[in-house]
């Protein structure tokens, strides 16, 4: 972010040459200082609620005209609005200003294996409605039209128009690959990973729809409303029907130069309860082997060569070794330890502060402490291991997070100047 010392520098000459560029860098314009001026302030408002203009004269470092100039530039672009006054101060009561719900709408989806998700929230950040729908479809079509059937229903439920929503991010399984204009290394559903398919998805929520990765959006729900406020840097793990990483360096998720970071199902590790016996011969055998030995799938089979018999399911696994089950305790205890074995990796390679464990696996309870006493002997550091406190509408969330900042970013680019005379007294 800009200093405020620099934000509010105006250039007025050029160098004498005459080329007003220095090293193939050019000036900053009085229109881009007068952008990151109100795009600052508009933070802060975003960030604290009701400001008054002393109070971002003073967060901002800008001067008082200054602040003044560019909150009549952000009122009159209808995305901030008078609250009310300061009271319970000495002195002339002081205008607060907060944002305006209605500025924009936001809708958030979830595609999850078995059900799917969505919220749509005003840009204040207040949520309108929430639901969730079990998925019937088994073709790529029929998946997209009961997501739009969902998106429908939300936005009736919010009372809006489907076009009043100013931007739409969709969580998935996978990344988005820009140069194939296509999803990737989406193992679910089958399809999905069809050019046509990006197609058919911005024909129905437009032109500026954004695919997540969904564990990258549980991680970016995590920072927001989670364990991950306190920190810089964390790992969200989730460990479910599938296993996965969205990793937060600095404050930023981290994607990588192709979109594939975090994604530890690939990694060619594999024994433990979901083991089977070795038949790889290639290196292509190793593709996803973590994933195979880690998941919910794999700790049922482990559980019934362990002797288990009737209706297995990873859940009930885990509540028989909490019931003290011998077989389903060493299960348990086998997938802790290639839990362990995989975050020491991360460890060794990244360091974060924090780990947070997600997913129907990761957030069974005990299984945190079963992870934590297998990596503790192993691993170079120990980080902070918890368990996430958000629930099933985690995806939903961090894509909500995720298309607030893209709806911002687009209302800002173009805001109105503003003159002295509309200036905010």
């Amino acid at each position: 972010m800009m200093s405020a010392a620099l934000a509010e520098v105006t250039v007025t000459g050029r160098p004498a040459g005459g080329s007003g560029t220095v090293g193939g860098m050019s000036a900053a314009r009085p229109p881009l200082i007068r952008a990151l001026n109100e795009q600052l302030l508009l933070g802060h408002i975003r960030r604290l609620g009701q400001c008054s203009r002393a109070d971002l004269a003073r967060l901002s470092g800008l001067s008082k005209p200054t602040v003044s100039l560019a909150l009549a530039a952000v009122e009159q672009a209808g995305l901030i609005r008078v609250a009310g006054q300061q009271t319970g101060r000495p002195g002339r009561s002081a205008q607060l200003y907060e944002v305006r719900p209605d500025a924009g709408y936001v809708l958030g989806l979830d595609m999850g294996a078995q059900y799917l998700r969505g919220a749509v929230a005003d840009l204040a950040g207040s949520v309108l409605a929430r639901g969730a729908a079990r998925l019937h479809a088994s073709s790529v079509r029929g998946r997209i039209g009961e997501l739009v059937q969902l998106a429908g229903a939300l936005c009736a439920e919010a009372g809006l128009d489907r076009a009043a929503v100013t931007q739409v991010v969709l969580g998935s399984p996978g990344v988005y690959d820009d140069r194939q204009d296509a999803m990737a290394l989406t193992g679910r559903p089958t399809g999905w990973e069809r050019p046509e398919v990006m197609t058919r998805l911005r024909e129905e929520f437009g032109a500026t729809l954004v695919i997540e990765n969904d564990i990258n959006a549980a991680a970016l729900a995590e920072q927001a409303d989670g364990h991950g406020r306190e920190v810089g840097s964390f790992a969200f793990v989730s460990v479910g029907t599938g296993i996965g990483m969205g990793l937060v360096v600095g404050g930023q998720l981290v994607r990588g130069a192709h979109g594939v970071a975090g994604e530890i199902a690939y990694v060619p590790m594999t024994g433990g309860h979901g083991a089977e016996p070795d038949t790889r011969t290639s290196s292509a055998d190793w593709r996803g082997a973590l994933e195979d030995a880690s998941s919910a799938a794999a700790v049922v089979r482990s559980a019934r060569r362990a002797g288990l018999r009737g209706q297995v399911s990873a859940r009930s696994v885990f509540q028989a070794a909490a019931r003290g089950d011998d077989r389903a305790g060493a299960v348990v205890a086998d997938e802790a330890q290639l839990v362990a074995r995989m975050l020491c990796t991360v460890i060794s390679v990244i360091d974060p502060e924090l780990i947070v464990l997600g997913g129907g696996i990761g957030q069974a309870p005990g299984f945190a402490d079963a992870v934590v006493a297998e990596l503790s002997p192993m691993a170079p550091v120990l980080p902070d291991v918890r368990v996430s406190a958000l629930g099933t509408e985690a995806v939903v969330d961090g894509c909500l997070a995720a298309a607030a900042e893209l709806a911002w970013g687009r209302l800002t680019v173009d805001l109105p100047a503003a003159t002295p005379a509309n200036a905010v007294g």
